[in-house]
Order: C-alpha cells, then structure tokens, then sequence
C-alpha cells in the first residue's frame, strides 16, 4: 500500500484557522484567565498560530520543490540498476 501523497498545505492551514479562532474566542476572557491563572491559554492559542504560519510556508515552500524536481529532466541521461 503505498501512502498517500498530501503536501500538508491544507492541512497546516486548517490547524493555523482553529488556531486563531481559538486565541480570538479567548480575548474577551482575558480579566477571567488572569484571576486564575490560565492565561497561557492565550498565549498557547497565540503561539500555536504563529509555528502554524511558518508550517504553512515551510509546506508551501516544500509543495513547490516537489513539483519543480518532477518537472526536471533526471541528470546524466540513464538511471543505474
């Protein structure tokens, strides 16, 4: 079974939305989350946001290598056995 072939652009994409939705849905209970202590929520919902917005260029970036090396010509001609 061969697996399957996803880029992961999508994916990471998804996370990063959940993940500002997450943080914005916090803000209004900034005064809550400090009276006990949980306000690293917050910043964990924050946080999760950001490393998702690098992981989306990271996969982009990626996405694009793959499809730039099947479109080039194998060096050297012939393949060895």
């Amino acid at each position: 079974m061969q697996p399957m072939d996803v880029d992961g652009v999508r994916t990471m994409t998804v996370g990063t939305i959940l993940w500002a939705v997450a943080a914005v849905a916090l803000i209004p209970f900034w005064g809550t989350l400090r009276e006990n202590g949980t306000q690293w929520w917050l910043w964990a919902a924050l946080a999760g946001f950001g490393l998702g917005l690098i992981g989306i260029e990271y996969c982009r970036r990626r996405r694009n290598a793959l499809a730039a090396a099947r479109q080039r010509p194998p060096a050297g001609g012939r393949r060895r056995k």
